[in-house]
């Protein structure tokens, strides 16, 4: 599947054509308070979905260095991650311009100073960066040939000891994104499970 097919994908399209209406959801992560400006043509518009809110309320983020939410949506994953320690440097991308423009919203929204937002497709905007953690809700439905290249490539910008924790529905990619870990990093564990969901961490030693 080549690049332009890829972008084809609703939310995973760089730029949507869609009626540009926000709205504005208010939610608890990890004991605070959020509020999130999204729109149309982005993922999961109208609420924190599960997936998203199980990496959230699971995700082990290292006592400093970089993080990377990648393909960040409207900014939840990256902004809870911010908001927990402000001696980390969170990094947040996607392809989706609109979401992009939504995530820096956020940013401001919920005064969080630790965090940037950069647009571009998979690793691309952020070639110049080594992470000590990556986060991840897969654009599955873009196609697993995606989602398998998301995870294959982390390891060029990780440091040492860096996870990449992501989010999957067990009965989508349950038995099959296992195994792309192990190829990826030697190593694959779960650290949450919960509602048809679970969290896969992997390691590069």
């Amino acid at each position: 599947m080549n690049k332009e097919n890829q972008n084809s994908e609703h939310y995973f399209s760089s730029n949507p054509k869609s009626r540009y209406i926000i709205s504005l959801i208010s939610v608890v992560l990890k004991d605070r308070e959020f509020e999130f400006l999204t729109s149309s043509s982005v993922f999961s518009k109208k609420r924190i979905d599960t997936g998203t809110r199980l990496l959230i309320e699971s995700m082990v983020l290292p006592e400093k260095g970089v993080v990377l939410d990648l393909g960040c949506g409207y900014g939840a994953i990256g902004i809870v991650a911010a908001s927990t320690n402000p001696k980390l440097k969170v990094i947040l991308t996607d392809v989706n311009s609109r979401a992009v423009d939504l995530a820096k919203l956020n940013l401001k929204k919920n005064r969080i100073k630790n965090a940037q937002v950069r647009e571009g497709y998979l690793y691309e905007p952020v070639r110049d960066k080594i992470f000590n953690c990556i986060l991840l809700n897969p654009p599955v439905s873009a196609g697993m040939s995606i989602v398998k290249t998301m995870i294959l490539e982390a390891p060029k910008i990780m440091a040492n000891k860096c996870s990449f924790q992501m989010v999957i529905r067990s009965k989508i990619g349950g038995k099959i994104l296992p195994q792309t870990f192990v190829e990826a990093f030697g190593n694959c564990t779960i650290i949450s499970r919960s509602s048809g969901y679970r969290v896969l961490k992997g390691e590069k030693r």
